[in-house]
């Protein structure tokens, strides 16, 4: 689904940490980042972390943050890292 870009879109970069793999936290992730309107894509690290890039409008970017600080039910979240990056053309949210 391609999502009509912001306005004045914000982008984070996240780096999630814990245990956030075979839980189903990037499936999660698209499908609540898709129903915000958020674009970006999520994947697995070989170090056992999921990384993400939400872009969109600031509130649902923040949510996606937010929702990152617990994930699905299965994670178990230990640190969450995220920083601002520039916009960059991005037409849905992707699972990497």
């Amino acid at each position: 689904m391609n999502v009509d870009p912001p306005a004045d879109p914000v982008r984070r970069r996240v780096l999630v940490q814990g245990q956030v793999q075979a839980v189903g936290f990037r499936a999660s992730c698209a499908r609540r980042a898709q129903a915000a309107g958020v674009v970006g894509w999520v994947h697995n690290t070989a170090d056992g972390a999921v990384e993400a890039v939400f872009q969109g409008r600031s509130p649902d970017v923040e949510a996606m943050v937010a929702w990152c600080r617990t994930g699905p039910p299965m994670a178990r979240v230990t640190a969450v890292q995220s920083t601002d990056e520039a916009p960059r053309p991005e037409a849905r949210f992707a699972i990497r």
